[in-house]
């Protein structure tokens, strides 16, 4: 290369180095300016200065100090009322319950007094040297009607299967009889009344079951 081209080409050197170092730049540049934005508060929040403890006013730290006392203190007695509140529901809950299990008869004994109230003058009215048998019969019967009524009123059915298929959930069979007048399996004869409770068996009847002869 001559003298002359090379003094030719020395501007166009430094041309193209301006253009690297200009496009090297201006990515630092914008990183810079990131960092520097970074760095500068944000004035949408507000400012908001420690406590300065040292320099506090120890009359204004008391008193914020016996407010936050008292708050403590209301917090706490309220918790104590609440448990105490809970305590005495839990007490009257257990009182009832109680009560109800001891006294959920109360109702179906004021009617059974005067079941006994009614046999009670019929048994005096038997010991009577005059007693009248035909009243007697009277009594006696209208004494099972009130019983009747009175166990009604409270759920208690009576269970009376004479004539109806035997049923091993009501019935309890205390013997088999050869009879051709009734298909099998028929109750044929209550030996002694079964009782239901609303629904539930309380008691089964005692009964004689047919069978082919």
């Amino acid at each position: 290369m001559t003298k002359e081209q090379e003094e030719a080409r020395r501007p166009i050197e430094g041309i193209d180095r301006a253009l690297h170092d200009e496009d090297t730049a201006e990515p630092a540049l914008a990183a810079a300016d990131a960092e520097e934005e970074a760095l500068e508060p944000d004035a949408s929040q507000p400012d908001v200065a420690p406590p300065d403890v040292e320099h506090a006013d120890p009359v204004e730290l008391a008193m914020q100090l016996e407010a936050a006392r008292a708050q403590a203190d209301e917090a706490n007695n309220q918790l104590l009322r609440l448990r105490a509140e809970m305590e005495n529901m839990s007490r009257r809950q257990a009182k009832e319950l109680e009560n109800a299990h001891k006294f959920a008869l109360d109702g179906f004994v004021k009617e059974l007094l005067q079941v006994r109230d009614s046999l009670e003058l019929g048994q005096a009215a038997a010991e009577a040297p005059d007693a009248d048998v035909a009243k007697l019969r009277e009594g006696t019967g209208l004494t099972l009607k009130l019983l009747s009524d009175v166990m009604a009123k409270f759920g208690v059915a009576r269970i009376e299967p004479e004539g109806e298929p035997f049923n091993p959930d009501y019935h309890q069979a205390m013997s088999m009889q050869p009879r051709s007048d009734v298909p099998p399996n028929t109750v044929v004869t209550v030996v002694q009344s079964g009782y239901l409770l609303n629904g539930r068996l309380v008691r089964p009847a005692l009964v004689m079951v047919s069978q082919a002869a």
